[in-house]
């Protein structure tokens, strides 16, 4: 019988031994995989690009008519007085500026001058370790302990000292020291992932009561 009990508890530390790497390689930021993987940092905001969900205003010299605040909708176009719809996504607000000119231009008006500015940005989100995750609207020079901040502050199971982004549009995470010189841009997905102790246990746990079934008898 005790012979039994032995080899549970080794089977049981062997599995821990085995199964802990890949978790803490899986929620520590500095060495999961997404770690091998390069980025260059994203534009600032002077060069932001326009996607669905950005506000502008637009401003035609002259022609009050035909400016006004605009929302970019789900197709990536605003929709202008006398010229219609206008593809926004993608353009920075200067060339969004160059497009309007054009149209305009183009048969309706000599020599117009437009400008156009992001009066809101498209929000950003924290999830993962923070109290309050979710949407939240994007201010201009966000960093990661503000986005933290707004999300509620860390969890007691966070790793407080790094972050992952995925930055808006892409596919893959990035790692960054969360402190003020680690910025966030609109759209970007912020998580904030479980400390290397509590990875562990969520692997020992289930582990620990197959070894206590073993000991029982």
């Amino acid at each position: 019988m005790k012979a039994y009990k032995i080899t549970i508890g080794a089977a049981w530390i062997a599995a821990v031994a085995a199964l802990a790497p890949a978790a803490i390689a899986q929620n520590d930021p500095l060495r999961g995989p997404q770690d091998r993987i390069g980025f260059a940092a994203p534009a600032g905001v002077d060069n932001y690009r326009l996607g669905t969900g950005d506000k502008v205003r637009v401003i035609v010299y002259g022609e009050d008519d035909l400016g006004g605040a605009f929302d970019v909708d789900g197709s990536g176009t605003i929709s202008l007085p006398l010229i219609g719809p206008v593809k926004a996504a993608g353009l920075s607000a200067s060339q969004l500026e160059a497009e309007i000119t054009g149209a305009l231009a183009d048969g309706y008006l000599n020599d117009p001058h437009v400008n156009v500015e992001v009066t809101t940005y498209r929000p950003f989100y924290v999830i993962g370790q923070v109290n309050k995750p979710g949407e939240y609207p994007y201010v201009n020079d966000m960093n990661v302990l503000n986005a933290v901040a707004l999300a509620g502050g860390y969890t007691n199971q966070a790793t407080e000292g790094s972050v992952c982004v995925r930055r808006n549009g892409g596919t893959k995470e990035e790692c960054l020291d969360a402190d003020e010189t680690a910025k966030i841009y609109p759209g970007d997905v912020v998580r904030v992932p479980e400390s290397v102790f509590w990875s562990v246990m969520s692997v020992i746990s289930p582990l620990s009561g197959v070894a206590l079934l073993g000991t029982a008898y």
